[in-house]
Parts: C-alpha cells; sequence; structure tokens
C-alpha cells in the first residue's frame, strides 16, 4: 500500500512539475519505476498508459486557460505518435546506452542556450507570433516521440526547449502545446507497448497510481503556468534541462563520474539556477514598475 501512495505521490509531483514547465513527467516516473527494478520496457509502458489519462486532462486544462495553439498541436503531435509508436515497438530490441548521453549533449547544450538567453535577455520578440513551420515541426516530432518511448520521457525535454528557442510563441502556449500534443504520443506508444510486450506484463496497480496523481496535480499546473511570468519560466525550463542532463551525462559510461563529483557538479549547478532564477524575477519586477516615456507621462 505505501509503494502505492508513494507512485501516487511522484505522478501528483511529475505532473505539477511537466504541465509547469512542459516536461519532466516521463523522467521522473519511469527513474523512479527503475529504481524498484523495474524492466526498462514495462517501466516506459506503466508511465505511457497513465499519460494517457494526465495528457488528457492536462490538454482539457491548459485549453481552458488559453495556453494551446491547436495547429502546433497538430503539426508535432501527430509524427510524435509515428515516432513513438516505432520507440516503443524496437525498445526491447534496441540498446539506448550509446544514444541516451549523446541526446543528453544536445539537450544540455540546449538547456544552458535556454538559461542564458531567457535570464540575460528574457522572452524573444523578434519572431513572436510568426507562425512555426512544418517542415521544422514534424521531424521534431518524429525524433522525439520516437526518443520518449525508448527512454521512458523525453517528449517535453526536447520539444519544449526546440521551440521555445525559436521565440516564435509564448513559454505557456508552447508548455500548453507540447502537454496536450503528448496525448497523441502517449496513446501510440501505449499501443506499441501492448502489441510488443502483452497486457500480461503489465502491473496496472502502478499505472492506477500514476494516473491518479497525475490527474490530480494537472489542472492546477496548467492555472499555474498563465500565472508564471514567461522569462522566470523560461529561466526555470532552463535550469530543470541542465541539471536533468547532467545527471544522465555524469552517470554514464562516458564519464562516469565518481559521488563526490556528482553531488559536486549537482550544488553548482542549482546554485547557479537559483542565481539565475532571482535575477529573472528582480528584471520582470523591474520591467513592470519601468516609467512612462516622458510624452506619455503628461496624459496621465
Amino acid at each position: 500500500m505505501s509503494k502505492i501512495l508513494l507512485l501516487a505521490l511522484v505522478g501528483l509531483g511529475a505532473q505539477l512539475v511537466d504541465g509547469s514547465l512542459g516536461m519532466a513527467y516521463g523522467v521522473t516516473s519511469t527513474t523512479l519505476l527503475l529504481a524498484i527494478n523495474t524492466n526498462a520496457a514495462v517501466a516506459s509502458a506503466s508511465v505511457h498508459l497513465a499519460e494517457i489519462g494526465t495528457t488528457l486532462v492536462s490538454g482539457a486544462a491548459h485549453w481552458r486557460f488559453g495556453n494551446v495553439d491547436w495547429r502546433v498541436v497538430v503539426k508535432v503531435g501527430v509524427p510524435g505518435a509515428i515516432g513513438a509508436f516505432a520507440g516503443a515497438t524496437f525498445l526491447t530490441n534496441l540498446s539506448t546506452a550509446f544514444a541516451a548521453p549523446v541526446m543528453s549533449l544536445i539537450l544540455l547544450s540546449l538547456g544552458i542556450y535556454l538559461l542564458a538567453r531567457f535570464t540575460t535577455f528574457g522572452l524573444p520578440r523578434g519572431n513572436l507570433g510568426k507562425p512555426l513551420r512544418k517542415r521544422f515541426l514534424g521531424p521534431l516530432g518524429l525524433v522525439a516521440g520516437f526518443v520518449d518511448a525508448t527512454g521512458g520521457g523525453g517528449w517535453g525535454p526536447i520539444g519544449t526547449p526546440a521551440i521555445l528557442a525559436s521565440g516564435r510563441m509564448e513559454p505557456r502556449k508552447v508548455i500548453g502545446s507540447i502537454d496536450t500534443s503528448e496525448f497523441l504520443v502517449a496513446i501510440a506508444a501505449s499501443f506499441g507497448f501492448l502489441v510488443a510486450l502483452g497486457s500480461q506484463n503489465l502491473d496496472f496497480m502502478l499505472v492506477g497510481a500514476l494516473l491518479v496523481g497525475g490527474m490530480v496535480a494537472a489542472p492546477i499546473a496548467a492555472w499555474l503556468v498563465r500565472k508564471v511570468p514567461p522569462r522566470v519560466l523560461g529561466s526555470a525550463v532552463g535550469g530543470v534541462i541542465v541539471l536533468t542532463n547532467s545527471r544522465t551525462l555524469l552517470a554514464s559510461d562516458w564519464i562516469d563520474a565518481s559521488t563526490g563529483v556528482r553531488y559536486g557538479c549537482y550544488a553548482l549547478i542549482l546554485a547557479v539556477w537559483a542565481a539565475a532564477v532571482v535575477h529573472s524575477v528582480r528584471q520582470h519586477l523591474a520591467d513592470r514598475v519601468e516609467p512612462l516615456p516622458a510624452g506619455e507621462a503628461g496624459h496621465h
């Protein structure tokens, strides 16, 4: 019973982060399932089955709060579903030991870029409002969907920073659209796992616990993303990406850092991340109280 309660709390916490930042539900939940010696394919399958419910509730909540661009949902979600089905059916036969560090290195670079960009300059303005092209969203969805299924998470960590980096959408709409499109990815991945594994290998009690926790958190997260300033949200997203992928790289066979080195790096990243978020909050508050130009001041 305590194990089920713990999984429900993990599902709640993971969805709260995912719905607010557009990532980390799959990564957090899969990590816990692997920690209790769950088979990799079964862990990913359980998380994706739970995500059918959590992404449905999360998508509906984001839509209710005006955080969804349906054109982006379709253009990235359909290729994402194709990639997820392919990733799920091949997971049991493919080794991701080499692919994971490579992807983490790419994501780490994106995370550092986003953290620096949003902390230093705030929300990009030059391209805001310009449509995202299908030739960009299609391949992005295909890759993100494949990695999401094979790695137990990755839709948000790949999709969110890539679209944020374009500067063409508000962070809250990027997050809402990525969360909503993940519903298609979760269905396709789950179908692929059921075909490859069969339902007898799945523990539906684990799926239910993750699902309940996530569904409780989804509407709260969708409301929260509207309240957090874009500049602060961008810095927070960048920090999540840097921390998550640094952890993967430090523990990989490429580096295999000692426990002391790893925790030293985590502490440094957390300190820089905290300083960046504090700076972003201060800049946001300063921008809000910025005095009007002299020509406008006389009219008030």
